[in-house]
């Protein structure tokens, strides 16, 4: 592609070179390789059950080596709170109170989410300051119509002139109400870090978020720190970082032609949470909880859920001990055969590797060198919950890139539904990813591993969007906790779904996970 001067100036300060924006439109072109999976992950089929591990001994073990681990949060919270409130959205553009009420609008429309949201308002964590700022605005509000309440209530919530809540980060909006305060969804994830990922009573944690709204959370931070710092008994060490504009990736039309703006400059775009493994690998520490920022619970259920949590912990720190054990007695390359067969059945049954086709027809040398080179790599342990229906990745073994048979985390954008064997294979997942991860970053040496070194850059995918009404393409990078991952040992564990409560649409803050007794 020809750049003019503006457009290379662009490339330049975002970071991106030329050769970047090429395999890009070379992947518009051509697409993507695409991940082709063999079978569904399951239970005692790549998804360890919780019935096989010593619960006790691991939690245990991580809370009497936790004091001496540097431990991090990692929380993914760039993300708007734009889709909770869609509906509402749809429904202040749609409805003319002139010619229907708004049972007639729901029934229309099915618009269930706007029933449940209605009736359920005054169990939102926001009822109450919506209401005192609503009745101060409308002196005549006991006179008005039912209608007429609930529309205004809807603009409240969602306007510039009310809360603008839809425009605000997800992690800023009010989540849970309490006897006597309202808590936002980061103030949470500071909560339940306090539980079981604090380390001398310490907690730290890096959320990713847009730029914009870094004075908000500093100032959210700012409100809470002394509260809950004396609820929890923890010092809290916060951090941000952003999704790096050299990640992001250029939009074309449906002829792959390069979009152009009116000042001469390319149309880019945010490449989707897989850009974030380069912020990811900014971080140094003994273990990284991954856990994304509207999936917390009230206080009340954190204890529950902070038991799985600890015990993930302790399972890698096991898994961990013994990687790096092996690793120091190959690196020694003068072992009996029973320790060979002792790291291949380690390799084989508690990381869930899969040995090379001909490995037995190796010379023991080659055999060796295949063993340190499988252990050593970065490590994760992730939670999987029974699939309910949720939309999304899931535990999978694929045929990766390099040819290997490995256990990965797939979404559902990168398989290839045109085909009837793997929509088979696809449809037959029995367990759901709910981002739920705690990860070693170190090697044996106390070094760390280079994160970008572990990624299948094949693992991207076309997405199709609307700009000013027409269709265009645009590309993800592979994702975090999938693509981005993909060269990691990973462990499948099977949580029960108490551990998983999303907040997608604003109804979910109606569901028990979210309200006191």
């Amino acid at each position: 592609m020809k750049l003019t001067a503006i457009q290379e100036r662009q490339l330049q300060e975002k970071g991106i070179s030329k050769e970047t924006l090429e395999k890009q439109l070379y992947r518009f072109k051509n697409g993507f390789p695409g991940v082709i999976l063999n079978r569904a992950a399951t239970v005692n089929d790549g998804i360890v059950p919780i019935k096989q591990l010593d619960v006790d001994a691991l939690i245990f073990n991580y809370e009497a080596t936790r004091d001496q681990l540097d431990i991090i949060k990692f929380v993914p919270a760039s993300g708007a709170a734009t889709r909770m409130f869609k509906f509402l959205h749809e429904f202040l553009n749609n409805f003319n109170q002139n010619k229907q009420s708004i049972n007639s609008y729901i029934n229309n429309n099915k618009a269930n989410d706007l029933f449940t949201f209605l009736v359920g308002r005054r169990d939102l964590p926001f009822y109450t300051e919506i209401m005192e700022s609503i009745k101060k605005k409308n002196s005549d509000w006991s006179n008005k119509s039912k209608t007429e309440k609930e529309t205004i209530f809807v603009k409240e919530v969602l306007t510039p002139s009310g809360f603008n809540y839809a425009a605000m980060p997800k992690g800023l909006v009010p989540f849970h109400k309490y006897e006597d305060y309202s808590a936002t969804a980061f103030e949470e994830h500071l909560f339940e870090a306090s539980v079981y990922a604090s380390s001398n009573g310490k907690a730290k944690l890096h959320f990713t978020i847009a730029p914009a709204f870094e004075d908000a959370f500093t100032a959210e931070f700012d409100q809470i720190k002394k509260n809950i710092e004396k609820r929890t008994k923890t010092k809290f060490d916060i951090d941000f970082s952003y999704q790096s504009p050299a990640t992001d990736t250029l939009a074309v039309d449906l002829k792959d032609n390069p979009i152009v703006f009116e000042d001469g400059t390319l149309f880019f775009r945010p490449a989707g949470h897989g850009a974030l493994i380069n912020n990811l690998n900014q971080i140094d520490a003994d273990l990284i909880f991954i856990k994304n920022i509207d999936n917390v619970t009230i206080s009340s259920l954190e204890k529950e859920t902070s038991h799985y949590k600890k015990l993930l912990a302790g399972y890698l720190l096991h898994l961990r001990t013994k990687t790096f054990e092996y690793l120091n007695i190959l690196e020694k390359n003068d072992m009996e055969d029973s320790t060979r067969e002792e790291i291949e059945k380690f390799l084989t049954e508690e990381l869930t590797a899969v040995l090379p086709k001909d490995y037995y027809k190796y010379k023991t040398n080659y055999q060796l060198e295949h063993l340190y080179h499988q252990l050593d790599r970065p490590l994760r342990v992730c939670g999987m919950v029974k699939n309910e229906g949720e939309s999304g990745g899931g535990p999978f073994w694929v045929h990766n890139q390099r040819g290997e048979l490995s256990i990965e985390i797939v979404e559902t954008a990168q398989m290839n539904k045109s085909d009837p064997r793997q929509k088979k294979i696809a449809k037959e997942a029995t367990h759901f990813n709910p981002v739920d991860l705690i990860c070693n970053v170190r090697n044996h040496k106390g070094e760390k591993y280079d994160l970008s070194e572990y990624c299948d850059e094949d693992t991207g995918f076309i997405t199709y969007k609307s700009r000013q009404g027409q269709e265009i393409k645009a590309q993800e990078l592979p994702g975090l906790w999938n693509g981005g991952m993909a060269y990691w040992n990973t462990i499948f564990v099977e949580v029960p779904l108490i551990t998983f409560n999303p907040v997608k649409t604003v109804t979910d803050l109606l569901k028990s996970a979210h309200q006191l007794d």
